[in-house]
């Protein structure tokens, strides 16, 4: 089983999907994060892109790809040169599960990653494909304008009981990104979150998912 978790910036992987990339790994799947931005700042890039590295071997990550699109630049770059590079990627690793960002969340980055993800992700082109899961990202999803089209309505839970302190473990490879609580993108934040998910199915930790495709 291979899944495919694209993330428009540096550690959007790990707050949305970091407990599920680590069980999925741990049940001897293969797991590839493709990250699509990067600071135009060469020295914020290698200083990041070590720290995602370093996250991504604590999840049990099999391969990081990084486009290296322009950060905040998204909305000006040709659709048609998103839909490529992600293209490019799914076509390679033939994902089985894809998760994606949620398209309301407030960076204007993720909704564009989320439709040209889509658009990749296509069923004519991946009969593999078995499902497509949007997460949500700390700072982001809840940050929006709050409007019907923007809701983040969750419809799958992933129990991370066992794998919430690797998430955890992971978030605090990128000193770069993390915060002290009350900050969304802090330990605390993301442990309470995970608890919160957790508490509406009953177990311990989860993250929640939106299924936007599926086919069993």
């Amino acid at each position: 089983m291979r899944i495919l978790v694209i993330a428009p910036h540096n550690d959007d992987e790990v707050l949305g999907v970091g407990g599920t990339m680590a069980k999925f790994a741990k049940m001897g799947y293969e797991v590839y994060v493709c990250e699509i931005t990067s600071s135009p700042i060469p020295e914020k890039v290698d200083n990041i892109q070590k720290e995602a590295l370093k996250a991504h071997n604590i999840l049990g990550v099999k391969e990081t790809i990084f486009l290296g699109l322009p950060v905040v630049g998204l909305k000006e770059t040709p659709s048609a040169d998103i839909n490529s590079k992600i293209l490019e990627v799914v076509d390679r690793i033939k994902p089985n599960i894809a998760f994606i960002p949620h398209k309301g969340d407030m960076h204007i980055d993720h909704g564009e990653v989320a439709r040209s993800s889509m658009v990749a992700l296509r069923p004519v082109n991946n009969p593999q494909l078995k499902a497509i899961y949007a997460y949500e990202t700390l700072s982001e999803t809840e940050w929006n304008t709050p409007s019907i089209d923007n809701a983040f309505i969750p419809n799958v839970w992933i129990d991370i009981s066992n794998t919430i302190d690797i998430k955890l473990q992971a978030m605090e490879c990128y000193q770069s990104q993390l915060k002290e609580f009350p900050n969304p993108r802090s330990l605390k934040a993301i442990r309470a979150l995970a608890e919160f998910r957790g508490s509406t199915v009953c177990v311990n930790s989860a993250e929640s998912f939106m299924l936007l495709r599926g086919k069993l």
